[in-house]
């Protein structure tokens, strides 16, 4: 029965001859690296959330290791941030030689418990990574209060949060504004805009993108379309350590038809989220996600909590033989191999809320160009698993 419908991916990027277009005018130009394609995303980006300044990047790992360093992070420093996320969150904080200190998600949630924040603070804090997860903006208002408390930056780790509103100060605001100190953006093609792969960084203070822009290039202290621009002999030189962390105009020229496109792929979201919580919310024991009144997520995941005695790998599986893929629920980095290490990380909770939701929480088909019977398809199929012979007591945690 189920090999005649087709598969319902979990993610898919909205891509079509508009952007075949745009490459194609760019790989006529001539200029196919970091140049004017790379600009132009840049200001658009910033004018669509309402930053000073944006920087683009070749990803968003690439863009937290940049904002890390921007604000003094170094060897021997701890970084509070979330085990709950992707293992790129930590990873960077590592590059910079620090030590990522975890705290426990919230109840109810996915992202940062602003309440643990201050008993992780110590003499070695130096930044904040706080993480919209799947898309939903986290308390950002508290964290930055308790950043301005101690003078610790924050970074907002905002990969998947292009497209997501938070109310701040009376106002609807886009995030990227930034409201901490820098936010970093994904343009992977598992979020609502895609390159194929890039990232952003966002801030209000000018010395930061200056840092980006010269870090991002090698350290060269002359930027190539300024150098082939001159009609003067430029010799660049290179005053420090740099990377290449370059963004090119292929995916650039991508980025910006992506970012046209941004306010109708997110309205979409919208009302796929909407169809699902009228679909699934008088389902037994499973819980769906929560979108507080200070926000406007752009839906970038649909997670769902399943009923505590439903196991996660049985109904995941029984799903894909349906032709209905899933993820499971996000990862906790301190329980990969490469944070087994003494001095990899610190835990200043028990991260019990944190490992509950890996576990028991699936990941729902969410895109775009999901139709109402792609939706009825899923969570009919959810409805009709959710009873107690998925059951595998011994597979859970937490």
């Amino acid at each position: 029965m189920s090999g005649a419908l087709p598969q319902i991916p979990v993610a898919k990027p909205q891509l079509d001859e508009q952007e075949v277009e745009a490459v194609r005018r760019v790989v006529l130009s001539g200029w196919v690296t970091q140049g004017p394609e790379v600009a132009a995303f840049e200001a658009e980006f910033a004018e669509y959330v309402g930053a000073p300044y944006a920087c683009a990047v070749s990803n968003c790992t690439t863009a937290l290791h940049l904002a890390l360093m921007a604000v003094g992070v170094g060897p021997g420093d701890e970084v509070i941030t979330v085990s709950h996320s992707f293992v790129a969150t930590a990873n960077a904080i590592r590059y910079c030689g620090a030590v990522p200190v975890f705290v426990d998600i919230e109840a109810g949630g996915f992202n940062m418990d602003p309440d643990l924040i201050e008993a992780a603070v110590t003499a070695r804090t130096k930044a904040i990574v706080c993480v919209h997860q799947l898309g939903m903006p986290c308390d950002l208002r508290r964290i930055v209060e308790v950043g301005r408390h101690f003078a610790i930056p924050v970074i907002e780790d905002a990969a998947c949060a292009t497209g997501s509103e938070i109310l701040w100060e009376g106002e609807w605001q886009r995030i990227g504004r930034p409201h901490g100190d820098i936010a970093c953006f994904s343009f992977h093609p598992r979020k609502v805009v895609t390159t194929g792969d890039g990232g952003m960084l966002t801030t209000a203070n000018p010395d930061y993108d200056r840092k980006f822009r010269l870090w991002r290039q090698h350290g060269m202290s002359v930027a190539d379309t300024v150098r082939h621009g001159s009609k003067q002999v430029i010799y660049e030189e290179y005053p420090e350590l740099g990377y290449n962390y370059r963004m090119t105009d292929l995916q650039a020229a991508i980025g910006r038809v992506q970012l046209r496109r941004l306010p109708e792929l997110v309205s979409r979201r919208r009302q796929i989220a909407a169809k699902y919580e009228n679909l699934l919310k008088d389902v037994p024991g499973l819980v769906t996600p929560i979108e507080p009144a200070w926000t406007r997520s752009n839906w970038q995941s649909y997670c769902v909590m399943l009923p505590g005695d439903i196991d996660q790998k049985v109904t995941m599986q029984a799903l894909l033989d349906q032709g209905i893929s899933t993820r499971r629920g996000v990862m906790n980095i301190h329980l990969e191999s490469a944070y087994a290490a003494s001095g990899s990380h610190r835990a200043s909770t028990d991260l019990a809320r944190s490992v509950a939701a890996q576990t028991g929480s699936v990941i729902l088909p969410l895109f775009a160009q999901m139709t109402d019977q792609d939706l009825t398809r899923v969570g009919g199929a959810l409805r009709e698993l959710m009873v107690p012979p998925l059951s595998l007591p011994s597979a859970r945690v937490g």
